[in-house]
């Protein structure tokens, strides 16, 4: 009897692991299929964890990105200096102006020698009004994630792990990138 109970145990759990497994391929064969344009480019991956950071405020307040938790979170590494990354902002405030809620931030983060006056400077002249930029001045968070080149941009669970990663500028703004990000959110969202 003992050996029935464990081999109907083990069929069980072995059922419900596989349920959970086609149901992670399902859900993930649906954004692949989501990925169209610049959105070719994104890699998803399976979650993994953040590295801890403490980010800076343009005040120098400190901020940890578990700030963010219950959020799915486009993270976009910046800098002044960086002309694609300052070409893409616009789109990326017009996405935290319509997508931005308790479901969703873009958290934009200028990774080095960003000084404050530049920073404002450029949100001023770009009509940056719905974002708000922490900074990674030493670039400790920025090497902690493997950033190599700007603009890189990460996108985050409501966990706060890293699902999904893209190198170099996008339009998300875009119908292809807002299709996706919506189907992160409706896919990463708690159960009522």
């Amino acid at each position: 009897m003992p050996l029935i109970r464990s081999a109907l145990i083990y069929a069980g759990l072995a059922l419900c692991a596989n349920a959970a497994l086609n149901a992670a391929w399902a859900d993930q064969a649906a954004l692949e299929a989501l990925r169209l344009g610049d959105m070719q480019r994104l890699v998803l991956s399976a979650a993994k964890p953040l590295p801890e950071a403490t980010l800076l405020d343009l005040q120098d307040g400190a901020h940890s990105l578990a700030e963010f938790q219950g959020k799915v979170v486009l993270l976009n590494f910046w800098a002044t200096w960086c002309a694609p990354c300052r070409a893409e902002m616009p789109a990326l405030d017009q996405l935290q102006a319509d997508l931005g809620a308790a479901d969703f931030a873009v958290v934009p983060v200028a990774t080095g020698p960003n000084p404050v006056p530049a920073i404002e400077k450029f949100f001023a002249e770009a009509g940056l009004v719905h974002l708000t930029s922490l900074r990674d001045p030493k670039q400790a968070f920025a090497r902690q994630m493997g950033v190599l080149g700007l603009p890189m941009t990460v996108i985050l669970n409501r966990d706060g792990q890293e699902v999904g990663r893209l190198i170099g500028t996008a339009d998300w703004n875009g119908p292809a990138a807002r299709a996706l990000i919506a189907a992160l959110i409706a896919e990463d969202s708690p159960s009522p």
